[in-house]
């Protein structure tokens, strides 16, 4: 499994389709943008686990993120790991 910080984690988990900046920093609990720009936003671009609708204007007003199929792949393991299901196993 691809090794993500707990803050970009955090992120992968609250994100739900393609979201703003502010959306996504809303939903992590955050007010200032500089920090969750380096501490969850630059990471998770860089990792590859999220990625910019509009990669060639990364400022543009209308930028969304969303998930990228490595993203997708993480949070599905990292969940299945969390809630393992029932094994007939003692």
């Amino acid at each position: 499994m691809t090794q993500v910080t707990a803050q970009v984690g955090t992120l992968l988990a609250r994100m739900k389709g393609e979201m703003t900046r502010q959306a996504m920093q809303d939903a992590v609990g955050l007010a200032h943008r500089e920090h969750f720009r380096k501490t969850y936003l630059a990471p998770a671009l860089e990792q590859g686990v999220i990625e910019m609708t509009l990669p060639d204007k990364p400022d543009s007003r209308s930028q969304r993120y969303r998930l990228t199929s490595l993203g997708q792949r993480w949070l599905k393991t990292a969940l299945s790991l969390k809630h393992p299901r029932a094994s007939g196993n003692p």
